[in-house]
Order: structure tokens, then C-alpha cells, then sequence
């Protein structure tokens, strides 16, 4: 007689508990960049509505960054270290190739032995991770899971680039992931369209730099592109992660994109047609495009300055290199 596998099954549902952030320690204004790419302050303004964005020092890297943020979050969710099944890093700036960020991060915080992968999808990435996060806590498979997306982009660009230099920016966001009550993480809405994978991303894969026949990589986008997919294709995702969690624009108190240009943002929120009320995030303007991290980072900074969202819905949004994109509706803490 052939035995039956077991098989798990969780909660029947999540929200997340805390938000953590990490920025860059210095604050970097246009003026400090705007020589390499013959530009002005005004100009960058106009183009992205950035006024300074937050950078690390040389001793800081991307595990730094999502080590404080993790511990914040953890420290805020009433969650014990202790008590993390799983650690999930959104990253594409994990300064070496293995092991990963994850899994130092998971024992400098006191999760050790938590599973712990990371996760690469861009600007995407933390949509991503909340929807495993959601996704092994419903199956059994974990009961805590943090997640975090961080990046150290200084160390990935070239100061001379006018595509993409003066948008970037270093930070971490963390989130504790776990069981609830009621719903409070709504259906994801992911996918890609790797036919335009050359619209934004690396200039040069490593083993071209290590054969000595290409420069250090750095990040490049075809701007034009990027703008006209990120406004017209992801509406079109936002408006589908709103249907699947069975909510309409106006029932929103807050609504979070990747920060990838102020302009972007601004056309967002115009094309879904947010009522007054709907608090958006523009983390932008003082942290900069900080990819992965740039979700939780703005949702941290809109908790901190408008208490009175907590419990309130927000739509986030990620989308970006490899033109990769995830939205979820969920349940502010």
C-alpha cells in the first residue's frame, strides 16, 4: 500500500506587522553631480523632481543597509528574532555573487537558522518578496518572514551616464510578514516582458570586465522607453491588483510606486484617477531611485509623517529592469 505524503497548510491569512528603513548616511545634492553630466540642478528637477538623494559611504554596503532596516522592522512587530521562519532580500546589488544577503543578514539579526534566499527582480523585488512572504505563511511553510529590499546603486553607476547617475540612490526596507485575522495582503499581480530586457540594466556582463575588454559595469536605461512602459503598461497592472483584491481607487488612503521619477509618479496617479484624499508616496525627492528598497522605504517615511494611514489601504507598485513588475493592495500596520 503506497503511504500518503503529508502535506502543510497555514494561515488562511497575512498583512504585515512593521516596516524598517536604512538610508545612505549622506545626502547628496544635484549640484554635487551635475559637472559629469554637463547638466543643472533645474534640469534634474524638471526631469525627475529629485532634490538630493541619500548615498552610503565607502564602508557601507547593501547588507549593512538591510541589516539596520531589519532590525527595526523586527524590533517594531513584537516579533522575536528567534521566531523568523524565513528571510527574503530583494537585491541586485549584493556586492558579492554568493553567499547571499539573506543569510548574513538572517544571523546578524538573530533569525539563525531561518531559510533565507535572495530575490532578483529589480525594482520589482520587494512586490515579489511580499508575495512569497504571503504565499509560504498561507501553505505552512512559514509562520514570520522578513523581508527586506536594499541597494547600494552608488556602487553601480557611472557618473558620466545622463541616462540614469543622477537617480540613484542607497537604502533598505524591511517589512515582518505574518499570520492575521483578516485578509490583509491582497492577490499579487506579477509577470515581465523580457523582449524589452535592454530598456534598463547592466552595460556589461562581469566576465567582460574580468577579461579586461569592458569597463566596470554599470546601470543604464533607455529613459524614453522606460517612461512610456512604467505609465501606460503598469496602470494597467495597479488597476488589475485593485480588481483582484476587490477594492476600487477611492477606497485607497495611500498609494505607493517605485520611485522612479517624480514624473512618473505624478501621471501614475493621474491615469488611476486618485481622489484627494489618497496619500501617494514621493520618497523620491530627498532619497532618490533606490530600486528594490524604494517601496518599503516610501511607505516608512508616509507612516512616520501620516500616523493616521495605519490600517488604511495601500496600492504598491514595482516595476523595472528586465521590465519586470508586481503590485499588491495591503494593509498599512
Amino acid at each position: 500500500m503506497t503511504r500518503s505524503l503529508i502535506q502543510t497548510t497555514g494561515a488562511a491569512h497575512t498583512r504585515i506587522y512593521s516596516y524598517g528603513a536604512a538610508r545612505g548616511e549622506i545626502a547628496v545634492p544635484n549640484e554635487d553631480l551635475i559637472g559629469p553630466i554637463n547638466s543643472s540642478d533645474e534640469w534634474i528637477r524638471q526631469r525627475t523632481g529629485i532634490v538630493t538623494r541619500a548615498r552610503a559611504v565607502k564602508e557601507t554596503d547593501a547588507i549593512d543597509l538591510a541589516t539596520d532596516a531589519a532590525r527595526e522592522a523586527i524590533e517594531r512587530s513584537g516579533v522575536a528574532a528567534s521566531d523568523v521562519d524565513a528571510v527574503i532580500v530583494a537585491t541586485i546589488s549584493n556586492p558579492k555573487q554568493s553567499p547571499s544577503v539573506s543569510a548574513i543578514v538572517a544571523d546578524r539579526v538573530g533569525a539563525n537558522p531561518a531559510a533565507a534566499y535572495d530575490v532578483n527582480a529589480a525594482c520589482a523585488g520587494f512586490a515579489y518578496g511580499v508575495a512569497q512572504a504571503d504565499a509560504l505563511i498561507r501553505a505552512g511553510i512559514a509562520k514570520h518572514v522578513v523581508v527586506i529590499g536594499t541597494e547600494k546603486l552608488s556602487d553601480i553607476v557611472d557618473p558620466a551616464d545622463r541616462s540614469i547617475s543622477f537617480l540613484l540612490g542607497d537604502g533598505a526596507g524591511a517589512v515582518v510578514v505574518g499570520p492575521s485575522d483578516t485578509p490583509g495582503i491582497g492577490p499579487t499581480v506579477w509577470g515581465s516582458d523580457g523582449s524589452k530586457a535592454d530598456a534598463v540594466g547592466m552595460d556589461y556582463p562581469l566576465t567582460d570586465f574580468r577579461d579586461g575588454v569592458a569597463p566596470w559595469p554599470t546601470l543604464r536605461q533607455e529613459g524614453p522607453t522606460v517612461f512610456r512602459w512604467a505609465v501606460w503598461e503598469m496602470v494597467k497592472v495597479a488597476r488589475q491588483a485593485l480588481e483582484a483584491a476587490g477594492v476600487e481607487a477611492s477606497d485607497l488612503a495611500a498609494f505607493v510606486p517605485h520611485q522612479a521619477n517624480m514624473r512618473i509618479i505624478d501621471e501614475f496617479a493621474k491615469q488611476l484617477k486618485l481622489p484627494d484624499t489618497v496619500v501617494v508616496g514621493r520618497d523620491i525627492e530627498t532619497t532618490g531611485n533606490t530600486s528594490a528598497a524604494s517601496i518599503p522605504l516610501a511607505t516608512h517615511r508616509l507612516l512616520e509623517e501620516h500616523p493616521e494611514l495605519s490600517g488604511g489601504l495601500a496600492l504598491q507598485i514595482g516595476f523595472g529592469a528586465g521590465l519586470v513588475f508586481g503590485a499588491q493592495v495591503v494593509v498599512l500596520p
